[in-house]
């Protein structure tokens, strides 16, 4: 009996052992599938958070994002073309052909210039700013982007901070003191489509301020505010349109066509080089040797736009004088008469009469056409 007994003890130990280890694996596995499915919803969450957190720090690129796939922009610069020049302009908006920009100076309505458009879009943080250094470098990294608060502060433009936000007053943007703007083009060949290019890459403003700088003939001092890349911009610009004409009010065209049709005109102040010098400071300040490095730069990116493919138009003036040359002209004379001698020669052989001789002449050519007529019939 104590035998049974005893392995009657044995069993319900054992299996409440099997009971209690099988508890303890069932909420051991709830447990990390509850944790496995929290984890998910904890990150998606968080993820969620950080996503909207972002979004309201910097709505640029969502914007920005949204812009560009209503307005589809032109391609960068590819980075493997054979031939490139970077040149940079100054845009002076004084210029008939640039007057576009500058009006109207406060917006009426939903017309606003170029610098009220950019100001605002900075000021609500859809377009990033980069600082112009003193030596009139471009750098568009992180590095380089500056608050639109410490702009403002930089050169004494009024603003009040509502909510976190600035607010600035129309009458406050100093629109009609930006005058001119420095802009970066570049001029390529793309070699994969046997095309010439000249693409906008970057714009910065310049203002234009009588204050102690300025020298005793009470010219403006200019104070290059910031740069900013067109690609940025681009988007934006094409919901803009400007007047093109002040004879014809109704030709209008958008900002960004402006640019990129190069409708601009603007001197050349710099070019890409390896001393990393303006024009001026290579010329020496010399004012008319300035001009003419300016003229030699423009001829030469022009005679390689036409040149790429050849010259036809060299080519079709070579002609031109060629056929104007009097000995030329004798020479083709000649040899045409010969040729008219072989083919009436020819014709009366066919005939079957003898040529008089010398050279031919209207009749003689006349005969052998009748001849080869009464023998066809």
């Amino acid at each position: 009996m104590r035998t049974v007994n005893d392995n009657q003890r044995n069993r319900s130990m054992m299996m409440t052992k099997i009971v209690l280890c099988a508890a303890f694996f069932i909420l051991h596995s709830s447990f990390f599938i509850s944790s496995a499915q929290a984890q998910p919803r904890q990150r998606r969450a968080q993820q969620q958070k950080e996503a909207q957190a972002k979004k309201k720090s910097s709505p640029s690129s969502a914007m920005s994002r949204r812009a560009q796939i209503s307005f589809p922009t032109a391609l960068d610069v590819p980075e493997d073309v054979v031939w490139r020049r970077d040149i940079y302009r100054e845009i002076n908006l004084e210029d008939d052909a640039n007057a576009g920009l500058y009006y109207p100076v406060e917006p009426h309505g939903r017309e606003v210039n170029l610098f009220t458009y950019i100001f605002k879009l900075a000021q609500n943080g859809y377009i990033p700013i980069y600082e112009y250094p003193t030596d009139g470098s471009d750098v568009f990294d992180e590095s380089a982007k500056i608050e639109m608060k410490t702009m403002l502060d930089n050169y004494q433009i009024f603003y009040e901070e509502q909510n976190g936000k600035l607010k600035v007053d129309n009458s406050d943007i100093p629109s009609a003191e930006v005058k001119k703007y420095y802009l970066k083009e570049s001029a390529y060949y793309d070699q994969a489509n046997s095309s010439f290019h000249i693409k906008v890459l970057a714009l910065c403003p310049v203002m234009m301020r009588e204050d102690d700088f300025s020298d005793a003939g009470g010219a403006a001092t200019p104070y290059p505010l910031f740069w900013l890349k067109y690609s940025d911009l681009e988007p934006f610009l094409n919901r803009q349109s400007i007047m093109t004409s002040s004879l014809n009010n109704a030709a209008t065209m958008s900002m960004d066509d402006f640019f990129t049709m190069n409708k601009y005109r603007g001197k050349i102040y710099k070019t890409t080089n390896r001393l990393g010098k303006t024009l001026a400071q290579i010329c020496g300040g010399d004012t008319a040797k300035l001009s003419a490095e300016q003229k030699r730069i423009e001829a030469e990116l022009e005679t390689f736009r036409k040149n790429i493919f050849g010259d036809p138009a060299r080519r079709d003036s070579l002609d031109s004088i060629a056929n104007a040359n009097p000995a030329n002209v004798k020479a083709a004379l000649k040899a045409k008469a010969k040729k008219a001698k072989r083919n009436s020669s020819r014709r009366s052989k066919i005939s079957g009469t003898k040529d008089s001789g010398g050279s031919s002449s209207g009749g003689g050519s006349g005969t052998a056409r009748m001849s080869v007529r009464r023998q066809r019939h």
